[in-house]
């Protein structure tokens, strides 16, 4: 039996990340701490909301300003080491000039245009999952809540005719051409 009811309630950590879309790419960034790929966002800091950091983290990564436009993804994925944590990724619109784009090199090395059915080759699974659950959300124009990067609630069904090749069929590259 535990002294409070506090003791009982969940400490849980905030990220929020920007999905910026380009035909059936994703932007991606290469992080200079841990070497691994990424899309641009960060940890909410106390008191601020998954929106503004968001915000704040794409001006600080990108060095571009701007505004997510609307929630894609919600994701409880707690794991062993950083215990519960909630996912957000917003839909940021198109990324307009890439030559804009300043990289902050003590976070980001290079970014890349990278095709949905080939998230796999560059992200941890649970991040391919997550992603590619949040460019079906845009397409679908509706946003997911998922528990480690699946999908645990239904959506009533949608007139967008979304590609076979998002159903992740084994001939799912044909689809692309």
């Amino acid at each position: 039996m535990t002294d409070s009811v506090e003791e009982t309630f969940a400490e849980v950590r905030l990220a929020a990340g920007g999905l910026f879309v380009r035909g059936e790419e994703v932007l991606l960034v290469h992080t200079t701490y841990g070497g691994g790929w990424e899309i641009p966002g960060g940890y909410v800091e106390s008191g601020e909301s998954p929106v503004a950091a968001c915000r704040r983290a794409i001006r600080a990564q990108l060095g571009i300003d701007r505004p997510p436009q609307r929630l894609l993804v919600h994701d409880w994925a707690p794991n062993a080491e950083d215990g519960d944590k909630i996912l957000y990724i917003f839909d940021c619109g198109a990324l307009g000039n890439e030559n804009r784009l300043e990289l902050q090199p003590s976070e980001l090395d290079r970014w890349q245009w990278v095709r949905v059915d080939t998230l796999d080759d560059f992200v941890i699974p649970r991040l391919a999952h997550r992603l590619w659950h949040a460019f079906r959300a845009r397409l679908e124009d509706h946003p997911l809540y998922l528990e480690h990067g699946r999908t645990v609630l239904v959506h009533p069904s949608t007139d967008i005719a979304v590609p076979s090749w998002l159903d992740r069929q084994a001939d799912r590259d044909l689809h692309l051409g």
